[in-house]
């Protein structure tokens, strides 16, 4: 067993911007949805170049109050990927439709042609996933989705910083009818748990807006008529979806950090890529060839046809040497919940299911230091030594980084 302090999968960074906020909140006597929630909300809609920006309690509302307010319901179908976490299925489920599943390219994002062969006359929308922080082929996806008539909705839980083609995810000159993202507490940006759905249309913002809080449709500090006299109206049976002042506190400071922590997480995503580049055992997560990668995951492949042990013995033997690991994701159609929808001939992926046992998610966030990704990168390098059929010796790793650390280990 190594000596090796444990890193962990992921580590959020908050520091005291963040604490300072949260007290000042404390001390003001407000703590749900107020002024800083609509501080955080104008300061993400400027950041990503949106028109509406409505902070939500997590991505999953953002997914269910697209859905919801785009009168996606029983009889619709919803085409997405089963390459992602449950909740972007279940919201489907949730509204009454039917979930279709489009297989993946090698990269894990959804295919635009498998999306084409299983659109019907009762297709009504297209949720894409940029899965990792890569952004899909939205030209394709928008094209379909034109020809079609059919609504999109991007699940940007991975995207927080993402960029296609020089735009940001959830910009205005997007096509997509909303854009959903998550602040929760291993993302790029975080707020413990909530997310932020944004759009381009006026009145689908007011009726996500009104449908965040029970159909209300005014505002808890805004009752008064101009008699003087309280009063509210229920019009749509709506959620209890809104964002704390709390929670948004720690998004304002996460947010201004933002375009530094996409930074370091590339910089160490290079260093992950240069230290496996010369192991066949091993696949590099692909690049973004049509914007900017936010590298929310770095998703390791493994060929596990080069290696002795599969990817559960892989992620025990980095456990044994205090590294914490992760899968993304169980495909959609392994979930015993999904299976009826997930076992019609229409539905099969097996691209996704190919891919899904060599998928290994290494740590990779701000907080770790420049010394716990060369020890993952090396203990990774040493494992695949261990178990390769080639039994050869492993190529040399000519990182500076890496022998910057080690001259300082040999010294210390």
């Amino acid at each position: 067993m190594t000596e090796h302090t444990f890193i962990p999968f992921n580590r959020p960074e908050i520091d005291d911007a963040e604490i300072a906020e949260v007290v000042s909140t404390l001390r003001s006597g407000w703590l749900t949805t107020g002024v800083r929630t609509a501080q955080f909300e104008k300061e993400f809609r400027d950041y990503v170049g949106a028109q509406h920006a409505q902070a939500v309690s997590s991505c999953t509302a953002a997914l269910h109050l697209a859905l919801a307010a785009l009168n996606i319901g029983p009889g619709d179908e919803v085409i997405t990927t089963p390459l992602t976490f449950c909740a972007t299925v279940s919201v489907i489920v949730h509204v009454g439709a039917t979930p279709v599943l489009a297989d993946v390219l090698p990269d894990g994002n959804i295919d635009p042609v498998s999306i084409a062969e299983r659109i019907t006359p009762r297709t009504k929308a297209i949720i894409p996933v940029h899965l990792a922080g890569a952004p899909c082929d939205m030209d394709a996806i928008w094209k379909l989705a034109k020809e079609h008539h059919l609504f999109v909705i991007e699940d940007a839980a991975h995207a927080a910083g993402t960029e296609y083609r020089g735009r940001r995810i959830g910009s205005s000159e997007s096509p997509s009818d909303a854009v959903c993202f998550s602040f929760y507490a291993t993302k790029n940006l975080t707020t413990g748990e909530g997310g932020m759905i944004t759009v381009n249309s006026k009145a689908l913002a007011e009726r996500v807006k009104m449908l965040t809080l029970h159909g209300i449709n005014k505002d808890a500090w805004n009752r008064y008529r101009e008699d003087g006299s309280w009063y509210y109206e229920v019009v749509e049976c709506g959620f209890k979806y809104n964002l704390s002042d709390l929670q948004s506190a720690v998004g304002i400071h996460q947010l201004r950090k933002l375009e530094n922590f996409t930074e370091r997480r590339t910089r160490y995503a290079g260093k992950y890529n240069e230290a496996f580049a010369a192991l066949r055992e091993l696949e590099l997560p692909e690049a973004a060839v049509n914007g900017r990668h936010a590298w929310h995951l770095y998703a390791l492949r493994l060929n596990l046809e080069s290696l002795t042990i599969d990817r559960a013995r892989f992620i025990a033997e980095l456990r044994r040497k205090n590294i914490g690991a992760s899968v993304h994701f169980i495909p959609i159609q392994l979930h015993p919940f999904f299976k009826k929808w997930a076992d019609l001939p229409e539905n099969q992926c097996p691209r996704a299911l190919e891919l899904y046992p060599r998928l290994v998610s290494l740590p990779l966030y701000p907080a770790m230091t420049e010394e716990e990704v060369c020890y993952v990168a090396r203990s990774v390098r040493e494992i695949v030594s261990q178990h390769s059929r080639r039994h050869s010796i492993r190529p040399p790793w000519n990182s500076e980084m890496e022998a910057g650390i080690q001259q300082e280990e040999a010294r210390g």
